[in-house]
């Protein structure tokens, strides 16, 4: 009674009673059309980074893009953590590309640096200097420790690492002796 077509082609069906008589229905005509090429998504660069930063995603198809945040363009620029895809139509079929995971990681707090006293101060004295982070500090002088001592002129600064990769660095503190 049914059947099921996957090809292109003119179908009809012939009713037979059994005594000899038949009776055929109109031909019904199926075009089957063929689905655009899967596109492949493509990233300008890493597709994990620290907040402030992007990455360009391209499709391999130059035309009809409709990306999974709404854009229509062959390239998007993406700041934001998600997952992306990028469809293709020809007007009756589409394809879908695999997805892509974007992960944004946020960028630590700017550190600030607190003088125990004076950083202007004569030969042989000292002042320390403190982050306000506990962790992941990296001092311009090489030192990983919260605070330092320090008995020389110079510009000091910390970065603070937040083992994903991502920094903030704070403002120099300039040290005269």
């Amino acid at each position: 009674q049914s059947i099921v077509v996957s090809s292109s082609g003119s179908y009809f069906v012939t009713f037979s009673d059994g005594s000899g008589c038949t009776s055929v229905s109109a031909t019904t005509a199926v075009t089957v059309q063929t689905a655009p090429a899967t596109p492949v998504v493509t990233a300008s660069g890493p597709t994990t980074f620290c907040s402030g930063n992007t990455v360009t995603l391209t499709s391999s198809a130059t035309t009809g893009n409709v990306w999974s945040n709404g854009e229509t363009t062959q390239s998007i620029t993406v700041a934001v953590s998600g997952t992306y895809t990028v469809s293709v139509s020809n007007g009756t079929c589409s394809s879908v590309s695999s997805a892509t995971t974007i992960t944004v990681n946020p960028t630590p707090t700017t550190p600030t640096v607190a003088a125990s006293g004076p950083t202007t101060f004569c030969s042989g004295g000292s002042v320390t200097l403190t982050s306000s982070a506990a962790t992941g500090n990296i001092w311009s002088n090489g030192a990983t420790t919260q605070s330092i001592v320090v008995s020389s002129s110079g510009s000091y600064f910390v970065t603070v690492s937040d083992g994903s990769g991502c920094t903030s660095v704070s403002a120099t503190t300039a040290v005269t002796v």
